[in-house]
């Protein structure tokens, strides 16, 4: 599951002298967090992600998990009655879970979870790499829009936005169609699942 929040800021600046050129920028945090699990089997381990995990939704709870805020910071820029976007930074605040383990696992199960683990995780980054395209594609759509006979900006605030939530259902989408083929049946989930749980 992802958890998402947009804020945009965005100040005016009135256009003297020669052009400026437009700028932006992505900065991404990444935050893990681990929640403790425990067992002496594949299954128990299992059990215990069941248990302890994130929450995904009201009831269920997810293995891991990646969440993320995005922001937008912007700086339009007028000139001759219309309205530019000087400058757009975004942040991408990236939160992923994961679990660890807090007991010691027989030889064999260590293996196992070792693999197991890997697979998670680039399970996540998989996730986190949407969330960074996503910010990427939204600052090449936001740099240097030019909306005329916008004096005081509102269309260009609107339009703005407008990018911005279109470029987010269309990543959205992305990360569904990747949740649904990897958590498919016979899927690499399942697979990696499965593997651990075999005694």
């Amino acid at each position: 599951m992802r958890l998402i929040s947009l804020s945009v800021l965005a100040t005016i600046g009135a256009f003297c002298g020669s052009a400026t050129v437009a700028s932006a920028d992505v900065t991404a945090l990444v935050t893990t967090q681990t929640y403790d699990i425990s067992g002496t089997t594949g299954e128990a381990l299992i059990r215990s992600m069941n248990r302890n995990g994130p929450r995904h939704g009201f009831m269920a709870r997810a293995i891991a998990q990646t969440s993320y805020t995005k922001d937008w910071d912007f700086d339009f820029v007028q000139a001759k009655g219309a309205c530019r976007i000087g400058r757009a930074n975004g942040t991408l605040k990236l939160k992923v879970t994961l679990p660890r383990v807090a007991s010691t696992l027989p030889p064999g199960l260590e293996k196992r979870w070792v693999r197991f683990f890997a697979g998670v995780r680039r399970h996540e980054e998989t996730h986190a790499d949407i969330a960074r395209q996503m910010m990427a594609a939204t600052e090449k759509s936001l740099v240097g829009l030019t909306v005329p006979n916008d004096a005081r900006c509102f269309k260009a605030r609107r339009e703005a936005k407008r990018r911005i939530d279109a470029i987010f259902d269309d990543y959205e989408d992305k990360q569904n169609a990747f949740d649904a083929s990897e958590h498919r049946e016979g899927g690499h989930v399942e697979y990696l699942v499965e593997a651990l749980a075999k005694s």
